[in-house]
């Protein structure tokens, strides 16, 4: 059994052959696409210099180097980005930008069940019984709140009928002093 374990530790962790840092230029390369393609350009840039230069079989693009590429949208790519490249023995290559953390895969823990809490009785109320006791107070809330708005803003009462534009003079006639 211990030695089954070991084996599954060993191929969970992964050997890093090659780590290698690179400064990729993408400038020449995204300004020959058209400007509402320009970040696509850059990543499949990205992907072809790290495929040309660490002999890979597959890339993967870290997250952060992604949002860096992406970070003033698509017509707007950096003119080069410093990346670390990671190779490990299956061939598969993860570029991710100089300076991000690295993310550690955390196994969750398991939590030990005590013969306690396997024991426990049953709850007295039903579960329906207690949705039924929940929604009634919700309404009831509800119904508050719907009383306590009224008493706040009282109905707004509207004008009897529109002015009368008879009433007002026409002022042009009365700029005019000749006529």
């Amino acid at each position: 059994m211990a030695e089954e374990k070991k084996k599954k530790k060993e191929k969970k962790e992964v050997k890093v052959v090659l780590e290698r840092v690179y400064n990729i230029p993408l400038r020449k390369e995204f300004l020959k696409a058209p400007r509402y393609a320009r970040t696509k350009r850059a990543v499949s840039a990205v992907k072809k210099f790290v495929l040309r230069h660490m002999k890979a079989k597959e890339i993967k693009i870290g997250q952060y180097l992604n949002l860096e590429l992406w970070k003033h949208g698509i017509k707007n790519p950096p003119h080069h980005v410093k990346v670390n490249c990671i190779k490990d023995e299956e061939g598969l290559v993860k570029a991710e930008l100089v300076g991000a953390p690295k993310e550690e895969k955390k196994e969750p823990e398991k939590k030990v069940v005590k013969k306690e809490e396997k024991e426990k009785p049953e709850p007295e109320k039903k579960i329906e019984e207690i949705k039924e006791e929940k929604k009634e107070e919700a309404k009831e809330i509800e119904k508050e709140e719907i009383k306590e708005l009224k008493k706040e803003q009282p109905k707004a009462h509207t004008p009897k009928g529109p002015t009368r534009i008879a009433d007002f003079k026409d002022h042009r006639r009365e700029m005019i002093p000749g006529r």
